[in-house]
């Protein structure tokens, strides 16, 4: 879900050079959810190989990694470890929304309802364990870095960024600038339009969120911010306070000086130091490498042509754009081994 701040980050659309030859560290989960649910059928119906396996999530990161790399970006895959108990009351949330979008499915299936049916699958998404694990082994395969968080890939990617060892965290939600990332880079995509629910297509490009840049022109500090993403809601504590949204929750932190007067303020029904907790004391892991290898062309195929079918043509083409960009960085010491 992530915490909902579009209203007042301020965000500047930036152009493909910027990004490149810079390390960034992306939500995997983040990025394959997009996949599971734009690579579908009409019918919504996921992308499987000859035995009924998905393989959507397995396109869209072949696809999108390969373009990135080709613009210069430099990916690096963070993957979600345990969430926070805390959580637990969200993922029992989103577990029934799908569960009832299932069963919406399941009938619009039944009245031949195509419309419908893509609607509903892709409010039913489930990114499994055998998912996470093919998409390491991919990302792996591919020479790019791949980081276990041992909690919330969103407080390690931000951790990463903090020691300089990657450029920004590449997702579309806001809570790396909780976790205090220093950016934020959104629609990493080369999609240059998207449909909006009301048929019509929006501009994509790129955006860069900054962290110092927001807080100053918020007039709060990092504490501030985090009280006013509680007060909006956080995956943690979903819905915040009612009625409340960004720009009041803004008008509250600045009013009051510390974090129990506005909470009081607000008349939080919730224990709002507990989830500030949760993201002061989110675990990281230290000893993360960010390490950029060779691209292994043969286990790249073994993944997707051998075991889910893929067409050789298809893969041969994409890992041939790899082969060129490795010759154009040639003296470097791997494929993607230009600076940060």
């Amino acid at each position: 879900m992530g915490v909902k701040l579009t209203d007042i980050v301020p965000r500047k659309e930036i152009g493909w050079d910027v990004l490149s030859g810079k390390v960034l560290a992306l939500d995997a989960s983040n990025v394959l959810y997009q996949f599971l649910s734009s690579i579908r059928q009409p019918d919504g119906t996921l992308l499987m190989d000859s035995k009924g396996r998905v393989t959507s999530h397995l396109v869209g990161l072949f696809s999108r990694t390969t373009n990135l790399i080709e613009k210069g970006v430099k990916p690096a895959f963070v993957f979600d470890g345990k969430p926070p108990a805390l959580k637990g009351g969200e993922i029992e949330r989103r577990r029934g929304r799908k569960e009832k979008a299932a069963e919406k499915y399941e009938e619009a299936k039944e009245e031949g309802d195509e419309s419908s049916m893509l609607k509903y699958s892709r409010q039913s998404i489930k990114l499994t364990k055998e998912m996470a694990e093919e998409a390491k082994e991919l990302v792996s395969a591919l020479g790019l870095p791949v980081v276990q968080a041992p909690s919330e890939a969103e407080a390690q990617a931000a951790f990463i960024c903090k020691r300089g060892d990657a450029w920004a965290v590449a997702s579309q939600d806001y809570d790396a600038l909780l976790f205090g990332a220093p950016r934020v880079v959104q629609n990493l995509t080369l999609a240059e339009r998207r449909k909006l629910p009301n048929g019509t297509y929006a501009k994509v490009t790129p955006a860069l969120i900054e962290l110092q840049e927001t807080l100053s022109s918020l007039s709060i500090s990092q504490e501030q911010l985090l009280s006013l993403a509680i007060l909006v809601g956080t995956d943690f504590n979903p819905g915040g306070v009612k009625g409340i949204g960004a720009k009041k929750a803004l008008k509250l932190v600045s009013e009051f000086n510390t974090r129990e007067d506005i909470f009081r303020a607000a008349k939080a029904e919730f224990d709002y130091r507990e989830i500030a907790g949760v993201f002061s004391d989110m675990p990281v892991k230290e000893d993360y490498s960010v390490e950029f290898m060779q691209l292994d062309e043969e286990r790249v195929k073994k993944i997707l042509v051998d075991k889910h079918g893929f067409s050789v043509e298809r893969v041969d083409s994409g890992l041939e754009r790899l082969r060129a960009k490795k010759e154009e960085s040639k003296g470097q010491t791997s494929l993607l081994a230009f600076g940060r």
